[in-house]
């Protein structure tokens, strides 16, 4: 089993933007929603826009987010939609920096696990 699941379709992408939760940072902008189909794993999208610059500065901003995603996948709830949203500071930060704004934008928005030792 993979990591995660990826949002593909825009219809999905619609519902969340309309219908979820959205937090926001310098670095990243996240939308939360609960899925639809219960017991399913948490499914992500990264979104970068034309304003974050070119090819390389959004290829960059998307491989920073699945970054700090990676480091916190485990902890994740399953059952929910995610879509983060890549903004123009993204592509010139280190990953540790947008992993610190995502646990705090989940940790918001309920879908991080809680644990002991928890520092960030």
């Amino acid at each position: 089993m993979s990591r995660y699941l990826v949002l593909k379709e825009n219809r999905d992408f619609s519902r969340i933007y309309r219908k979820g939760k959205s937090f926001v940072s310098p670095v990243l902008v996240t939308y939360v929603i609960k899925s639809r189909v219960k017991g399913q794993d948490t499914r992500i999208g990264i979104t970068t826009g034309k304003k974050v610059g070119n090819a390389v500065k959004r290829s960059r901003a998307r491989r920073v987010i699945r970054a700090a995603y990676a480091q916190l996948y485990q902890r994740v709830k399953p059952g929910y939609d995610i879509v983060f949203v890549a903004r123009t500071k993204t592509a010139f930060v280190k990953s540790q920096v947008v992993y610190t704004s995502m646990a705090q934008q989940l940790r918001r928005a309920n879908a991080l696990q809680t644990s002991e030792n928890d520092l960030t």
